[in-house]
C-alpha cells in the first residue's frame, strides 16, 4: 500500500479536500485504484452532533456513519462507497485506547500518548487503507490521507507525530506529503509573498515531517522567481511546486494538476511510474468546459434555517449542479431564510419579509431541505404552501417532506392543530411523530441512519418513473421522525399518495401530488448518492420541471425513454435521459464526475 498525506499550513480553508479529491481523480486516471481517509483532530466521536455552522454539514454513508463533509467530496470526485471508518477522529482514538485499557490489553503499563494513541492512530490507517471501496475485491493500491487543521494546531500533534512514525515506518517509496499552503498577494505591493508558506514549511519540518510537493494556492499562476525561492527555503524541487490558482469552476483542479505534472512528482515518490500510465482526463476537460458555457439560469429557492452558510447544505447544493448540468442550465440558488417568509418577520422586518417572498415567487423551483428543530418551521410550511398552490415544482427532503404532510393536513384536510411533535409534543393531530426505536436520552448515533431500501407501492408515478421504472431503491436516511402511520388512510383519502414505503409497510418513505405537475418529498436524503455522472433521479426531476424539460427524463410506462431527447449536441437545452435511476452518462456533452461552481442568488461564486 502507498499513501498520500495531504496537509494545510497557514490558514484553514485553502481548500485541503479538493485537493486531495482531485489528487485521487489524477492517480485513478493513470490507471490506480484509490481509497481515502479523512482525519478530523477534535474530540467528536464523529459528526452527528455538530451544529452544520460548525462544520458544515453532516454527511451521511452507507453504514449510517454520520462523517465530515469532506468525505462527500472524495465520493464525488471518485465514485466510492466510504465507510465509517474511513473517517478518523481524536474522539475514536481515544475511545478505542480507553476501551482497551478497561479491557486490560495494557496491564501493567502507563497509557500515555506516545506510544499508545500514536500506534492506534497508525493501525487505524492501515487496517482501513485495506478496505475495498470500489466496488472490486482487494485493496486499492494508493490511501489518500486528509489531515484536517492547520499545521501548529494543538489538537492535531498526536496525529502529525503519529504519521511522521508511520513515514519513517513505511518506509521510502510507499509515502508522499503534499503540502497545501498560500501564498497571498499584497494588495498594496501586488507582489506575491512566500514567507507564509515558508514558516509553514519549517514548521512541519520541525515536527518531523517533510514535504515531497507543495500545492500553492494563490489568485494567479506563481511566478517562476517565486517558485524558485520557495524551492530554495523549502528544499522542494521547482518541478514539485504546483499552483492551485483560483478557477472558474473546481472541476478544473485536476487538470491544473495534471498540466503541472504533479501526478509525475507523486508517481515518482511512490516508486510507481512503472505500473501507472499517462492521466486519461478527457471527461474532465470536456465537463469543465460545458460548465462554463452555460447560460439560461434555472432558479431554485432553497427554504432553510443555515443559509448564512453554504456548506450546511453542500451535498444538497452539488446535487442540484449535477442535475443543472444534466440538463443544460446555469444552476442559480437563491437562499431564503425560513424565519424570514413568517409573519412576524413581516412585523419586525418588512424588507427582509418582502425580499424572502420576492426570491421565492421569481423561483422556477422549490427545494425544503432537511432539518431540526421548530426554529424557521412555519416559513417552511409557508414555503410549500405557495409551491403547493401556485404549480411550482417542490422537492422536500427528510423534514422537508415532513413539512409538505403537515401543510396538506392544515390546508386541504382542514386539521388546522395538525403538527409533529418534535415541533409540538402534545398536538392534538399527530401527522408526524417520534420512531418508537428512537432514543429521547442520547443524541448521538441514535436516529434511523445508513442506507435502507424503499419500495415503490405504484410504477404509476413520476418518482418511480424518475428511478428508472425499478420496484424499490436503497438511499441514505438520517431521522428521528417519521408520518404517522395512522393517518396515511386519511391522507390518500384526501389526495396524498405514499408512493414509497419501506419493507414493513408500515414507514412512508416517499409523497406526491398526482395533480401538480412536480410536488415530491422523500423520507431519505437522495443528495448523499448523487454523482455528476449520475445525478440524483428525484433532483434531476426537480431542475427538469423547473426548467419545463421534465417530459424529456421521464420514460414511458414501458420503461423506454421519451425518444425526443437530445443527447449528442453540446448546445443541446434537453436533459440527459435516465438510466438506472441516474442521468445516463454522455460524455460528448461533458456530464461526468466532479463538481463545480454554482451560482448563489446569481450574484456570487462559491466552490
Amino acid at each position: 500500500m502507498k499513501y498520500v498525506l495531504v496537509t494545510g499550513g497557514v490558514v484553514s480553508g485553502l481548500g485541503k479536500g479538493v485537493t486531495a479529491s482531485s489528487i485521487g481523480v489524477v492517480l485513478k486516471a493513470c490507471g490506480l485504484r484509490v481509497t481515502s481517509i479523512k482525519i478530523d483532530p477534535y474530540l467528536n466521536t464523529d459528526a452527528g452532533t455538530m451544529s452544520p455552522f460548525e462544520h458544515g454539514e453532516v454527511f451521511v454513508l452507507d453504514d449510517g456513519g454520520e462523517v465530515d463533509l469532506d468525505l462527500g467530496n472524495y465520493e464525488r470526485f471518485l465514485d466510492l462507497k466510504l465507510t465509517r471508518d474511513n473517517n478518523i477522529t481524536t474522539g475514536k482514538i481515544y475511545q478505542s485506547v480507553i476501551n482497551k485499557e478497561r479491557k486490560g490489553d495494557y496491564l501493567g503499563k502507563t497509557v500515555q500518548v506516545v506510544p499508545h494513541i500514536t500506534d492506534a492512530i497508525q493501525e487505524w490507517i492501515e487496517r482501513v487503507a485495506m478496505i475495498p471501496v470500489d466496488g472490486l475485491e482487494g485493496p486499492a493500491d494508493v490511501c489518500v490521507i486528509e489531515l484536517g487543521g492547520t499545521i501548529g494546531d494543538i489538537e492535531s500533534m498526536p496525529f502529525i507525530e503519529a504519521l511522521g512514525q508511520f513515514s519513517y515506518r513505511v518506509g521510502p517509496g510507499n509515502f508522499c506529503l503534499v503540502h497545501v499552503s498560500l501564498v497571498p498577494v499584497l494588495s498594496v505591493v501586488g507582489e506575491q509573498k512566500t514567507k507564509p508558506t515558508q514558516h509553514s514549511v519549517r514548521g512541519l519540518r520541525g515536527l518531523g515531517l517533510t514535504p515531497n510537493i507543495l500545492a500553492c494556492r494563490s489568485a494567479k499562476v506563481l511566478d517562476d522567481n517565486v517558485k524558485q525561492k520557495l524551492s530554495q527555503f523549502c528544499h522542494v524541487p521547482v518541478a514539485n511546486i504546483v499552483t492551485l490558482h483560483d478557477v472558474s469552476n473546481i472541476w478544473h483542479i485536476p487538470l491544473l494538476l495534471r498540466d503541472q505534472k504533479a501526478h509525475v512528482a507523486i508517481l515518482k515518490t511512490l516508486d510507481l511510474q512503472s505500473v501507472a500510465r499517462e492521466p486519461m482526463l478527457e471527461e474532465w476537460t470536456e465537463r469543465a468546459q460545458i460548465f462554463d458555457t452555460l447560460q439560461n439560469p434555472v432558479r431554485i429557492a432553497m427554504v432553510g434555517k443555515y443559509t448564512g452558510l453554504s456548506d450546511s447544505y453542500l451535498s444538497v447544493l452539488k446535487a442540484l449542479l449535477h442535475a443543472s448540468v444534466a440538463c443544460r442550465r446555469k444552476l442559480v440558488v437563491d437562499w431564503v431564510a425560513s424565519t424570514d417568509l413568517e409573519e412576524t418577520t413581516a412585523i419586525e422586518a418588512s424588507e427582509a419579509y418582502e425580499k424572502a417572498w420576492g426570491l421565492l415567487r421569481g423561483a422556477h423551483g422549490v427545494l425544503v431541505p432537511g432539518g431540526f428543530g421548530d426554529r424557521g418551521v412555519q416559513g417552511k410550511i409557508l414555503a410549500a404552501k405557495y409551491a403547493r398552490e401556485n404549480n411550482v415544482p417542490y422537492l422536500g427532503i427528510c423534514l422537508g417532506m415532513q413539512i409538505a404532510v403537515i401543510e396538506f393536513a392544515r390546508s386541504v384536510m382542514n386539521l388546522t392543530e395538525a403538527n409533529s411533535t418534535e415541533f409540538e409534543p402534545d398536538t392534538k393531530t399527530p401527522c408526524v411523530i417520534f420512531m418508537p426505536e428512537g432514543s429521547k436520552t442520547h443524541m448521538g448515533a441514535t436516529m434511523r441512519l445508513g442506507s435502507r431500501r424503499t419500495y415503490f407501492t405504484t410504477a404509476d408515478c413520476k418518482s418511480a418513473k424518475l428511478y428508472g421504472n425499478v420496484n424499490h431503491v436503497d438511499e441514505r436516511h438520517r431521522h428521528r421522525y417519521e408520518v404517522n402511520p395512522d393517518m396515511v388512510s386519511q391522507f390518500e383519502r384526501a389526495g396524498l399518495q405514499f408512493v414509497g414505503r419501506d419493507e414493513t409497510g408500515k414507514r412512508m418513505e416517499i409523497i406526491e401530488l398526482p395533480s401538480h405537475p412536480f410536488f415530491v418529498g422523500v423520507q431519505f436524503h437522495p443528495e448523499f448518492k448523487s454523482r455528476p455522472a449520475k445525478p440524483s433521479g428525484l433532483f434531476l426531476g426537480l431542475v427538469a420541471a423547473a426548467s419545463k424539460q421534465l417530459d424529456t427524463v421521464l420514460p414511458n410506462a414501458n420503461g423506454n425513454h421519451v425518444a425526443n431527447h437530445i443527447t449528442r449536441q453540446h448546445s443541446a437545452n434537453g436533459c440527459a435521459p435516465l438510466q438506472n435511476g441516474h442521468a445516463k452518462k454522455i460524455i460528448s456533452n461533458g456530464v461526468a464526475n466532479g463538481n463545480a461552481k454554482y451560482l448563489m442568488n446569481g450574484n456570487g461564486v462559491h466552490n
